[in-house]
């Protein structure tokens, strides 16, 4: 999905400035334990498959629509492993937008679907190793990616 009808209206009266953004991840794994990315079209970096939370929504129903609307897959939110904001999550798009993250990441379990690369938002879906994480534009901690360091989440 495009940006929402909400974040158009902002964006509106506000232009380019900064504005505070709340955004859910989700951290999706295959049975080899390999994490899911997604590089969106006329882009090169990959990233996490995540969104905005859009007005009404909570952030479990956020990261669901999210997932399935990037990756085709059906998830259900199992755990949250860290909630990640402040400056150093701030991006400034192509298109000069600024924005400012609040994330919450979720490790998320699928239960359906099928997992579909060339849609509407992702021209590339992959699975990597923990150990081989490419680079991503959001300075999350590695630590999110190992699951062994999850089992508590982590707050920054």
């Amino acid at each position: 999905m495009s940006m929402s009808d909400y974040y158009k209206d902002l964006r509106n009266k506000f232009g380019p400035e900064l504005i505070f953004v709340p955004a859910v991840v989700g951290i999706i794994r295959n049975e080899e334990n390999e994490i899911l990315f997604g590089r969106k079209h006329n882009e090169d970096v990959w990233g996490l498959i995540a969104g905005a939370i859009e007005i009404s929504e909570t952030p479990n129903e956020a990261v669901c629509r999210e997932v399935l609307e990037e990756t085709g897959l059906v998830v259900t939110p199992e755990r949250i492993i860290g909630v990640f904001g402040g400056e150093k999550h701030r991006y400034i798009y192509s298109n000069g937008h600024k924005v400012e993250y609040l994330t919450i990441v979720f490790e998320c379990k699928v239960i359906g679907g099928k997992l579909t690369p060339d849609n509407d938002e992702m021209k590339e879906l992959k699975y990597f190793k923990e150990t081989e994480i490419p680079p991503i534009v959001n300075p999350y901690p590695k630590e999110i990616f190992i699951r062994e360091y999850t089992e508590r989440a982590i707050f920054e």
